[in-house]
């Protein structure tokens, strides 16, 4: 049979609009968010905002009876051991220099005296634990460079140097407000045995017993105090720790020497710090949508010298991450892949084009980030936020490659 010109014309034609209708009944793909399955570093958190507080903070009182000037500080002054005048006391009446009152004034001055024994001892066995801590932690690091004690190890030791040497200072603060204590007890007594007394003789300086700042005025206006009324609160700005309270739930996997990522403070770069305790109490509050949840506080100390983080002050929010567990070597995708298939975890992966789903086990994960034990390899890629309409077979295409990116 010949072919006319016109009968290859219709030929052409009817083969062209059957590849249009082929092509027009071919599904299209879908275009989806896809992401390779990686291994790296992986970190689980607990996440909660928390409020910064000067570590040690000191109440000054009234030594001794009398009328209390006008404090003229304010607060945020700054204020030196021993030579910043706090607060200035006046006689009011020379009836209350009588022997009650120096009897009163030597009973406070054996109690301070018997403080800073105390005071005394206390750090002696802080320095005791102190030596005990560092022999133990050299000790380890020895072993840890012949291989025979882990890294874990080393990090507990060095966590227990760090905190006996905390402690140490801490003693050693309390050890200093008790001498000044003391030293304020004795004024107090000799202005008490002063004979034909006179605002001269009488007139009692408050001077202040640390270095640091004024947190808040506690009697700013003139007044007639007794013995042990408040009258500011003092506390170094430069030695702040963060609180942090957590669902009991998440406390127990705290643990001391745990590292702590610090982040939107105020400050350009986030601060890094450890726990230093996990109270052993919790307390009852009642959340946003009014369910009482069991809290425990956590306490953070910062490793940044001040000068990184120089805009802190007291009671100043922050927010807290504190690692409490890591490793370096994980396969892991984005959470945003995961979703539920019945009783186990899936995901759909992307095979020669198509939609693909896998049932996986997980093992760690955080916010942004979980842990594949099985299921998944290096070489596969998986899809982010699968919408409903794919399913295991669906054609589907990387958003990355319709950009051309690809």
């Amino acid at each position: 049979m010949k072919l006319t010109l016109g009968r290859i014309l219709f030929l052409l034609l009817v083969i062209g609009a059957g590849v249009a209708i082929a092509l027009s009944l071919r599904p299209t793909p879908e275009l989806v968010d896809a992401t390779p399955v990686t291994r790296g570093q992986l970190q689980v958190t607990v996440n909660e905002d928390g409020k910064t507080r000067v570590r040690d903070r000191y109440i000054v009182s009234a030594p001794l009876n009398g009328k209390l000037q006008r404090i003229g500080l304010k607060v945020g002054d700054e204020v030196k051991l021993g030579e910043s005048i706090l607060a200035v006391l006046d006689p009011v009446d020379p009836a209350l220099l009588d022997r009650r009152q120096r009897e009163t004034a030597e009973a406070r001055v054996k109690a301070a005296e018997s403080a800073v024994e105390q005071a005394e001892t206390a750090v002696r066995q802080a320095e005791a634990d102190r030596e005990l801590a560092n022999t133990e932690w050299e000790r380890i690091t020895k072993l840890v460079a012949s291989g025979g004690s882990t890294q874990r190890e080393l990090d507990t030791a060095s966590n227990q140097l760090r905190s006996q040497t905390e402690r140490v200072a801490s003693m050693e603060f309390g050890l200093q407000i008790a001498q000044y204590e003391l030293e304020q007890s004795r004024a107090a007594l000799v202005h008490a045995e002063t004979e034909n007394p006179s605002p001269e003789t009488v007139r009692y300086d408050v001077l202040a017993p640390i270095n640091g700042r004024v947190l808040r005025i506690l009697q700013e206006s003139a007044d007639v105090v007794q013995p042990g009324t408040p009258l500011l609160e003092l506390g170094d700005t430069h030695d702040l720790e963060a609180v942090v309270d957590v669902l009991s739930t998440d406390a127990v996997r705290i643990q001391p020497g745990a590292k702590v990522h610090v982040e939107h403070w105020g400050g350009e770069h986030p601060l890094e710090g450890i726990v230093h305790l996990v109270e052993p109490s919790g307390f009852t509050r009642v959340s946003a949508l009014g369910v009482e949840e069991q809290r425990v506080n956590v306490i953070i100390r910062f490793n940044d010298p001040w000068e990184r983080r120089s805009g802190l002050g007291d009671g100043f929010r922050v927010e807290a991450s504190v690692v409490v567990w890591e490793a370096e070597d994980v396969l892991k995708i984005p959470t945003s892949a995961l979703f539920r298939d019945g009783d186990d975890w899936a995901v759909f992966a992307i095979v020669k084009g198509k939609a693909e789903l896998r049932r996986i086990e997980i093992g760690q994960r955080n916010r942004q980030e979980v842990e594949v034990t099985s299921g998944l390899s290096e070489t596969d890629v998986v899809i982010e936020h699968p919408a409903d309409r794919i399913q295991s077979g669906t054609p589907v295409q990387p958003r990355s490659e319709d950009r051309g990116e690809m």
